[in-house]
């Protein structure tokens, strides 16, 4: 046990071991601190090329996990290689399953401009080529040899028909034939009746054979117009294959090293030859659309109900190339992060867009996911909001188990809609998937996931300190004017840098360190260089950053100045003079938003007749939880241990959080709950003067505790708000010495003697300090020295064994 003074209550950090006056000049600076673990997780991950060595980088919330993470990616992707260009394009024998082409860096973009640029010369190539003379005369001549052929045949049918006595002529019904005589006149109807029955007989032999021939002269008409089909059909082939030509071959002189791409144009081509009418017709449709929406004045209205729309005609659009993924101006391997995960951006998607009331696609609607723009690279996820989209993890996990990624529509998957779908060819992917998060969801995705960690199989942790020495303020002044710079705030003097340490210290809980937690850091310099700004300093100084620390508090204290206030009102019972039995000042935390502050809570204890039973009355209200619950049964062991090993404990004792209206947890207090007890069976009166904080155990050792800082701080504020008298103190856990870093108004009472702060390591050590008596030691026969406090509670103990004994002797013991 020993009495702090003030140079044990908080670690200066002293300005004369900096060599700067402000942060201007300090040089290497860096806003990654004290992450050796990290970056060698890192690194063995980026470089180990094998399956499932994806990684998970867990910490902190207030660590920048993302921007560490990217400053390590973009170091290592320099040396990379940079992946091909992805594109689609159309599937000529099926456009509902297009095809895949990749490319080298940079010619994906010139293949897609380049088609741009042959798809709006097309038309007017084509154009051209079919008005040329040539071409009608050819296409005239064509027409005139069918019609030639044909009237060649009706001649020699019509001369054949007059060398028998009959006439082919042309009726609204079609052809038929007539008698004529030997002038070649028609025939009446009395001329025929005049002819004798034989002549008669004859020329209707002659009609029905001549009128079999006419069959099939008209019968071979169709097939004759189909030759000349045909014919004009080769004709614009001729004619479109010498006109595309030299467009084609400008294209294919680009990209004569890429055997992919000379396919892909033969595929093109020999489609335009085929379609070449197609191509004109959809010209002049398109042009007549223009016109009517210029007309209608609709155009802006139909350009926004379907913003998917192409420029030229769907045609000329199959001809098109999709540049999924462009690298022209990526260097080295690419780093992408994904701010909104959902399954379309994590695996792309297929656009529809709205035609006549149906839904319509095609290749070109096919987008990118965040997977397609990393591949051969790395991809940073949160993973948070990876679990918070629906179907993201799983779509995830199966593009890195398959090593393929396929875009599929969800909709088809799951029957939401039903309508024609694309079946893009799948791409083989090798990416390098990074997720950060907190440590909780990865340690839950190790338990609950089976697939986790066969796919992110290298874990890289955040350090949220590190060791406060004289190095470590070098390296953390450096860390400190890089946040400054990164952030373009106001230079820091070495007093302000000094309090930013100190307070860094305070952040950690620990004299011994320096948090490393970059968002914490950063907001209390953003907030700092505000203060300066309003406080007219061009360099931020100390009062501007105590002034930050301050009004953080400030913002957030309305609660705990409620508390305190309910305390000073007396609606909540807290005394700081004076003693009492079995009552004990606990001191414990309360966190609320950004705020942690302590709180005094009185716990006390009351004894009976008993068995040796310890209520614990949280307990058995269900308000308490389960640590809290151990470390009041620890102290049943603390006193079998002691008071009875030759006989039983004849008491039961209850112990209560008074004024409690929420869960307790946590074994802070149970180093106050043991001296509440034991004054209450000894009848010892305690000093209310005093708080105290510590878990202790079986042995009444008393261990380290959390939020040291803040209950000294909320005992002292109920302390000095009422008036300091300089007998007020607190207890603490010998072991929390090095987390101490007070405030400077306790550091001032302290050095006044008005407040006390004492550490112990044994529960007997704290009993001596609130009680102002020795414990006591036993002697050979098992004594205790009269006036002691192990006296007093054996003789109480005593007392109550007897007071048992008698009691069973009358009959009354039902147990």
């Amino acid at each position: 046990m020993r009495q702090l003074d003030k140079t044990s209550l908080r670690q200066a950090c002293e300005t004369d071991q900096f060599d700067f006056k402000t942060t201007e000049e300090v040089s290497n600076l860096t806003t990654v601190l004290g992450q050796e673990r990290l970056t060698s997780s890192m690194e063995f991950g980026m470089e180990i090329d094998k399956e499932g060595y994806n990684i998970f980088a867990l910490g902190p919330n207030q660590t920048d996990k993302r921007s560490h993470i990217q400053q390590l990616l973009n170091e290592k992707s320099k040396n990379g290689a940079t992946p091909d260009d992805i594109c689609y394009i159309n599937n000529f024998d099926d456009r509902y399953k297009p095809k895949l082409l990749t490319l080298p860096a940079g010619r994906g973009t010139e293949l897609k401009k380049q088609m741009v640029k042959l798809i709006d010369e097309l038309p007017p190539t084509l154009k051209s080529a079919f008005e040329t003379e040539e071409y009608q005369n050819r296409q005239q001549a064509l027409q005139d040899e069918v019609q030639q052929q044909q009237d060649q045949t009706f001649e020699e049918l019509q001369n054949k028909a007059r060398e028998k006595g009959l006439s082919l002529m042309r009726t609204p019904a079609g052809f038929s034939f007539a008698p004529i005589d030997d002038d070649g006149e028609l025939m009446n109807e009395e001329d025929i009746r005049s002819l004798p029955e034989e002549k008669r007989e004859e020329l209707q032999e002659t009609t029905r054979e001549l009128q079999q021939e006419l069959q099939d002269i008209i019968r071979k008409m169709p097939a004759n117009k189909r030759k000349m089909r045909e014919k004009k059909k080769e004709l614009d082939k001729e004619i479109a294959t010498f006109a595309v030509k030299d467009l084609f071959n400008e294209v294919r002189e680009q990209f004569e090293d890429l055997e992919k791409v000379q396919s892909f144009l033969d595929d093109v081509e020999i489609d335009v030859i085929e379609n070449v009418h197609g191509i004109l017709g959809s010209q002049g449709q398109q042009g007549q659309n223009k016109l009517a929406q210029m007309m209608g004045g609709g155009g802006q209205q139909q350009m926004q109900q379907s913003p998917l729309s192409s420029s030229t005609s769907p045609v000329l659009d199959r001809y098109r190339v999709n540049l999924l993924v462009d690298n022209s101006e990526t260097e080295g391997a690419p780093v992408i992060y994904e701010d909104n995960p959902s399954y379309k951006n994590l695996v792309g998607r297929v656009e529809y867009q709205s035609k006549m009331g149906a839904l319509t696609t095609n290749f070109n609607m096919i987008k990118p996911g965040a997977l397609h723009k990393a591949n051969g690279g790395y991809l940073i996820l949160n993973v948070r909001e990876v679990l918070l989209e629906p179907f993201a993890w799983e779509g995830l996990k199966r593009a890195l188990k398959s090593g393929e990624l396929k875009i599929e529509s969800l909709g088809e998957s799951y029957s939401m809609i039903s309508t024609v779908s694309l079946e893009p060819a799948p791409i083989d992917i090798d990416v390098k998937v990074i997720l950060f998060g907190q440590r909780m969801l990865y340690y839950l995705l190790c338990q609950f996931d089976p697939e986790f960690q066969k796919l992110f199989k290298v874990e890289a942790d955040f350090e949220d300190e590190i060791e406060r020495n004289e190095e470590g303020h070098k390296q953390y002044v450096r860390f400190l004017a890089g946040l400054i710079k990164e952030n373009d705030l106001r230079h820091f003097d070495k007093q302000a840098v000094a309090k930013i340490i100190e307070q860094s210290s305070r952040m950690v809980g620990d004299n011994e360190k320096l948090s490393t937690k970059t968002e914490e850091v950063k907001d209390l310099l953003i907030e700092s260089d505000y203060w300066a700004g309003k406080n007219g300093h061009e360099v931020v100084k100390f009062e501007d950053v105590e002034k930050a620390i301050e009004q953080k508090i400030y913002r957030s204290a309305r609660l705990r100045d409620k508390v305190q206030e309910s305390i000073n009102r007396d609606y909540i019972y807290i005394d700081t003079e004076g003693e009492s039995v079995g009552q004990v000042n606990g001191l414990s935390v309360v966190t609320i938003g950004n705020l942690m502050f302590g709180r005094p809570n009185r716990i006390t204890a009351r004894v009976e007749l008993g068995k040796g039973e310890i209520i614990n009355i949280e307990r058995e209200v269900d308000m308490s939880g389960p640590i809290h619950s151990k470390g009041v049964l620890i102290l049943k062991g603390y006193l079998g241990e002691r008071y009875a090993t030759e006989q039983p404990l004849s008491m039961s004792a209850s112990l209560v959080f008074e004024q409690s209206y929420s869960n307790i947890d946590g074994d802070s207090a149970s180093a106050a709950e043991l001296c509440a007890l034991l004054s209450a069976i000894g009848k010892i009166p305690i000093k209310q003067s005093f708080g105290i904080t510590g878990s202790v155990n079986q042995h009444g050792k008393i261990q380290p505790i959390g939020g040291v800082n803040e209950k000294i701080e909320g005992f002292f504020d109920i302390c000095q708000q009422r008036g300091l008298t300089g007998d007020q103190g607190v207890l603490i856990p010998e072991t929390n010495e090095k987390n101490l870093m007070l405030r400077n108004d306790i550091l001032g009472a302290v050095e006044e003697n008005n407040f006390h702060i004492y550490s112990i390591s044994t529960i007997e050590e704290a009993m001596e300090l609130l009680t102002g008596l020795e414990m006591g030691k036993a002697d050979e026969q098992d004594n205790y020295p009269e006036g002691t406090i192990n006296h007093q509670i054996r003789q109480q103990l005593d007392q109550l064994a007897d007071n048992r004994k008698a009691f069973v002797s009358t009959g009354n013991d039902r147990t």
